[in-house]
């Protein structure tokens, strides 16, 4: 088991807790052990070997190409990372396997094996009996068997607790009847095995392991995708399936429980891939910077091109800086919680927030990220001869698996103020001292030598959005009280504020920890964290004002508008320097431009 850990963060301390002191706790891709690196290295070769050389009889399907690669990654030890030693499995924790998400570098591919890995293996790791981890967890490990995850419905995507598949108890009580269909279930042209849920006497939800051997069990076509065509997508029906009583998955009613914990989990790892979906974008628009010319000069040299290069660097930066953050604390809590089930994913719950955010921000800036890499290969970017135009297309999806966007600015909004009202974060307590000051115009205190002399002003426009977005959020909170959630646009905003406070905090944490290393790339780290910075900084501003303007009373609008912005104020830099310096060493290392795997 790899044992790269750092002192755990508790669930949003990054809205709490000085930048200063976050990086001397947090986890960065740079502190990556040998172990992780092998297997990264390992997942990303597999990928250049294997998959790549079969891109083509992947995106059309060609039967039995894309098990068979699954089988493969199984057979060279990539499948089971997550699963414990004593059922076959290598046992290397959460980080690790986040690490390798963001190594996978082909996105159908990545689909089915994250749809393996995450959602179909890991509801049997941590609730499955010891029988049914003895009976499965080793072909599951190897390969043998390719798993899938049957919740959403036709009708029913991300409202997935009002479902209406049905699993009546036999009249001998040795089996429950499944009867329903779900819908766009990955892996099911294929697998062998899935985690299925289903409503027993009209109750909450149950979870099943329902192996696909079994009769009463079919699917539909292919379905026609707008991307990641070379995964498996279908709908699946159940016509009477009996599916043994001993193979009920954790508690009867309580599915509900497995399918948001395990997506909480599916929701993080989703972010890495993101993050490497996003470098390997970066790395096909910075290449054919070098090699494409217009008007005598390479694409490069323009200096609209390298501000897309700097950028797409800079947000990237930022996002992979937030992941791997989470991933590290999530198993260090994972890890103290012990061999219990509810207090392992009462400690992951902890990071509810954090997941959603990494989700949502990974898959905006992959977005962001093929975009633009479609806009540096201008009319080329728009042919399929180029995989910059299949990059773009395998990236939509993104924003709506593991619940759409929206649905995880809900999560990450509404767990905020849940945790806020029973006490779990203490921005009732600090909320006065902050009013205050705003209030009275009170300068926030500049960092002193705590923080490097070239992102003080940087950390100190973090810190002070810190302060008016705690601000904000609790007067529009204490106004609207129990209607606080019909107000969804609120609620955007201020999700949008924790998402790019949170990726600020990360990137200049990381900055900040990698000049006190003395790391070889310490001035490029400063440099990217001060761009995504900038860049967030306005995104802030702008959610602030719309706050403030549509939530807070009328008449109180204009001087309230003044004061924030009084007290946010600029984070003034030189971007077009910034920039430039970026995209020179992005030309440079032809993609994105710190070591990765």
């Amino acid at each position: 088991m790899s044992m790269t850990m750092k002192p755990t963060e508790s669930g949003t301390a990054f809205l709490l807790t000085p930048v200063s002191e976050s990086a001397d706790k947090i986890f960065t891709l740079e502190q990556s052990d040998d172990e992780q690196r092998w297997i990264a290295e390992s997942a990303a070769t597999f990928v250049m070997r294997e998959v790549l050389p079969k891109l083509e009889a992947v995106e059309h399907q060609e039967p039995g190409v894309m098990p068979s690669l699954v089988k493969k990654a199984g057979e060279q030890g990539l499948l089971m990372i997550d699963i414990p030693e004593q059922y076959g499995g290598a046992e290397l924790g959460l980080l690790t396997s986040a690490i390798v998400a963001s190594s996978i570098h082909e996105a159908s591919f990545s689909v089915a094996f994250g749809a393996h890995t995450t959602i179909g293996t890991l509801p049997i790791v941590f609730y499955g009996t010891e029988e049914q981890k003895r009976k499965y967890l080793p072909k599951l490990a190897t390969g043998e068997w390719i798993a899938a995850y049957a919740l959403t419905e036709p009708g029913v995507g991300s409202d997935a607790m009002n479902l209406s598949t049905t699993a009546r108890l036999s009249e001998d009580g040795k089996y429950y009847l499944l009867n329903g269909t779900k819908q766009w279930i990955s892996n099911a042209g294929f697998a062998d095995l899935m985690v299925v849920f289903a409503r027993v006497d009209g109750q909450r939800p149950s979870a099943f392991i329902v192996e696909t051997s079994w009769p009463g069990i079919s699917t539909g076509a292919e379905e026609r995708k707008m991307g990641i065509k070379g995964s498996s997508t279908r709908q699946v029906y159940f016509e009477n399936t009996p599916v043994p009583v001993e193979n009920l998955l954790g508690e009867l009613h309580k599915g509900y429980k497995i399918a948001f914990n395990i997506l909480n989990i599916g929701r993080l790892k989703l972010g890495a891939g993101a993050v490497g979906g996003a470098r390997t974008a970066l790395d096909l628009a910075a290449a054919y910077t070098t090699e494409r010319k217009a008007f005598g000069k390479y694409l490069h040299e323009f200096g609209m091109i390298q501000k897309k290069l700097a950028r797409m660097a800079a947000e990237t930066y930022a996002a992979e800086s937030e992941v791997f953050r989470t991933a590290a604390n999530i198993e260090n809590a994972r890890r103290g919680a012990g061999e219990n089930t509810e207090q392992v994913f009462k400690a992951i719950e902890e990071f509810a927030i954090e997941d959603s955010i990494a989700k949502v921000h990974g898959s905006e800036v992959l977005a962001y990220v093929v975009d633009e890499g479609v806009q540096i290969f201008g009319g080329y970017g728009y042919m399929q001869e180029y995989p910059i135009e299949k990059a773009y297309r395998d990236a939509r999806i993104q924003r709506i698996f593991e619940g759409t966007n929206e649905i995880n600015r809900l999560v990450a909004a509404g767990t905020l103020f849940r945790r806020v009202l029973g006490g779990k974060i203490d921005l009732m307590n600090r909320y006065p001292a902050i009013e205050a000051r705003i209030k009275s115009g009170e300068a926030l205190p500049a960092p002193g030598d705590e923080v490097p002399a070239e992102l003080r002003t940087a950390v100190h426009a973090v810190e002070r959005a810190k302060d008016v977005a705690i601000y904000a959020g609790m007067r529009v909170a204490m106004r609207y009280m129990q209607a606080l959630e019909n107000e969804e646009e609120f609620i955007e905003y201020l999700a949008n504020l924790l998402i790019d406070i949170y990726a600020s905090d990360s990137a200049l944490a990381r900055a900040i920890q990698a000049i006190r290393r003395g790391d070889e790339n310490s001035a490029l780290h400063s440099k990217l964290a001060q761009l995504a910075t900038w860049l967030a900084h306005s995104r802030i501003r702008l959610n602030l004002d719309q706050m403030i303007m549509t939530y807070f009373e009328p008449e109180t609008v204009s001087e309230e508008l003044a004061r924030v912005r009084a007290y946010v104020g600029d984070y003034l830099i030189n971007g077009v320097a910034l920039q430039r310096d970026i995209a020179a060493e992005v030309v440079a290392k032809k993609g994105y431009p710190l070591p990765h795997f």
